[in-house]
């Protein structure tokens, strides 16, 4: 006798360790497309937040892409985001809010969600379980309990990342 409403196999979780104000997390999104349009469903791609302190406004454009998220548009505020990097470099905060505004979010209670810090401890704790699985740059990737690092090279990581998709997904 089969079981035909046995739940679907949970899709495959690839963390994307990012640091939103890094322009190799830009270059990273390629990769990031790439796998997604390739595994659908089956490949769950979860941003986390690691701000280097080389960036000094990444740490505020984490707790910002967390109001993002609360607002329904996480994936696609970060990726406006790492577009303007330089802009970000240069002209801080105030880059958040616009970014925001030209997704039809509410830029204004971006504004006080980085007043009043309420995303500071799902920043705080991407960095302390990013430090404890050894990440020291970005983009970084954990999938299937490996981590691969992208900090110094991107070269051949998607590739790395397929494989070990390929095969959690045949288990």
């Amino acid at each position: 006798m089969t079981d035909s409403t046995t739940a679907p196999a949970s899709p495959v979780v690839l963390e994307a360790w990012f640091d939103l104000q890094c322009p190799d997390c830009f270059q990273a999104l390629d990769d990031v497309h790439t796998l997604r349009g390739k595994y659908g469903d089956r490949l769950d791609v979860q941003l986390r937040h690691f701000p280097l302190p080389k960036n000094k406004h990444a740490y505020a454009a984490a707790q910002a892409a967390e109001e993002a998220f609360a607002q329904g548009k996480g994936w696609a505020y970060a990726e406006a985001l790492l577009a303007r990097t330089a802009d970000l470099a240069d002209r801080g905060e105030p880059v958040l809010l616009e970014v925001a505004a030209g997704l039809g979010l509410d830029a204004e209670e971006f504004d006080t969600a980085l007043v009043d810090g309420r995303h500071l401890l799902a920043v705080d704790a991407d960095q302390a379980e990013g430090q404890a699985l050894k990440v020291t740059g970005t983009p970084t990737y954990v999938i299937g309990g490996e981590r691969l690092d992208g900090g110094k090279s991107q070269e051949g990581l998607r590739a790395r990342i397929e494989e070990i998709a390929d095969r959690l997904l045949a288990d």
